[in-house]
């Protein structure tokens, strides 16, 4: 199936093969985390509510930790199986999956014992602190489930098998959304519930994945015994994953930033923001599934050193993501008004969430083209190049683009930061995609 899939097929089909498994998971995933909000929303107590609300960077720091192993390893293993060596592609995921429980156990030792500055530096405060502790203990226990499931999610796509992956995701978030009331209201645990019916489904996941690896796929192995690596091997895999993880730290780091460089103009501007962003989630989702989807086709190509076939691999995935956004962002567009009418009544928030949506749609676009050439500097094993444009995107160029333009277009330049950013990106990921790849 993986050279079938990998090395024969034709390239719109291989692609879509990938990709389309990893948007359903993402629109699954983005369904949950509404489900789980309307849940939580439903108790109607504020301190609850706030409580979950202030543990949500917990995911993104999990989902971080996940990468070093899960995408680090999928590209190093994605080509050592296009080089046809798939026995050190098989014995290398061996340290994946080890490597993510045992950091997972690590991780959750360390965080349950800085569990009171946590959740100070979170921004637990008052009555929310006991709802944010109840999230906090039983979420960070179950952190070597959570991150572990990184791993197969991403291993199985390059072992060519996306459904399965797919199907993974979709288990735990079916479970997750079926024990939030049974565990909230029903044995009435509040936030604990909350959090326990997350890490249950992240196991059940996490089970049905290694089942179906230990049964179904000879491509991956979990056999311990077997487990032999060098320090050049765990370097390759953690310099990959390290890219991909600051691309988890670098999205929190700029709605802190966002959040902050409003504040002059209100506390509505921040709230209609919060609001904005998440309907541009719902296109960033499908733009990053269908940018990240392909990088195993990347990496095997590469490590087959086939490279017209590469290019075309490239090409493809550029005219699918570009393609995609534009069709989803000019929907969007075209129908601003009604969709922040869905939020909002006030009219002056709702022109005013319409002239935010307007400067960031166009945005996804550019952010798909830079998405594609990370993905592809990871997938080829680049990792100084892609740990640098993880930087640049909500890092380094967002930075500079919020402290420049608000000097000169004062609120609008704010606004349209992201867009700015999201376009010297995309230069600065041309250049070097020349330099690194076609040179």
């Amino acid at each position: 199936m993986t050279d079938e899939l990998f090395a024969r097929m034709p390239i719109p089909k291989a692609y879509m093969t990938l990709a389309l498994p990893v948007v359903m998971s993402m629109v699954v995933q983005l369904v949950y985390n509404m489900a789980d909000t309307f849940f939580i929303a439903l108790t109607g107590d504020t301190a609850l509510i706030a409580g979950v609300s202030v543990c949500t960077p917990l995911f993104t720091l999990m989902l971080a930790f996940g990468d070093l192993f899960g995408l680090g390893g999928s590209s190093v293993i994605a080509r050592l199986f296009g080089a046809g060596r798939k026995a050190d592609g098989k014995r290398l995921s061996i340290f994946c999956f080890y490597g993510a429980i045992a950091f997972g156990l690590l991780a959750a030792i360390v965080l349950l014992s800085l569990r009171g500055p946590m959740l100070a530096l979170l921004g637990a405060e008052g009555e929310v602190i006991p709802h944010a502790a109840a999230y906090y203990s039983w979420f960070i226990a179950g952190a070597p489930f959570v991150i572990f499931s990184l791993v197969p999610t991403n291993l199985l796509r390059t072992a060519g098998c996306p459904k399965i992956s797919m199907n993974a995701s979709i288990l735990g978030a079916v479970i997750n959304i079926a024990l939030d009331p049974v565990l909230i209201f029903g044995l009435e645990l509040g936030a604990a519930g909350a959090a326990m019916a997350t890490v249950i489904g992240y196991i059940c996941s996490d089970i049905y994945a290694v089942c179906y690896i230990r049964r179904h796929c000879a491509e991956l192995s979990l056999d311990l015994p077997a487990l032999s690596i060098d320090r050049k091997e765990i370097q390759a895999i953690v310099s990959i994953g390290l890219a991909a993880a600051v691309t988890n730290f670098t999205q929190t780091l700029g709605i802190a930033m966002t959040n902050r460089s409003l504040l002059p103009y209100g506390s509505e501007a921040i709230a209609v923001m919060g609001i904005v962003m998440k309907i541009i989630m719902i296109v960033a989702l499908v733009v990053v599934g269908l940018a990240f989807g392909g990088q195993p086709l990347i990496g095997y190509t590469y490590g087959a050193k086939d490279k017209v076939r590469l290019q075309k691999v490239i090409a493809f995935a550029l005219k699918a993501v570009v393609g995609t956004s534009l069709v989803l962002a000019a929907g969007i567009a075209l129908f601003a008004g009604p969709v922040m009418h869905i939020f909002l009544e006030q009219p002056e928030l709702i022109a005013q969430g319409v002239m935010m949506l307007y400067w960031q749609l166009p945005a996804i676009v550019f952010m798909g083209i830079g998405l594609v050439l990370i993905c592809t500097f990871q997938a080829t094993g680049k990792s100084l190049p892609a740990l640098f444009l993880s930087l640049c995107r909500q890092g380094i160029v967002y930075a500079l683009a919020l402290a420049i333009l608000p000097l000169w277009f004062g609120y609008t330049g704010v606004i349209a930061a992201q867009l700015a950013a999201d376009i010297v990106t995309v230069l600065i990921a041309v250049l070097l995609y020349r330099s690194c790849l076609l040179s």
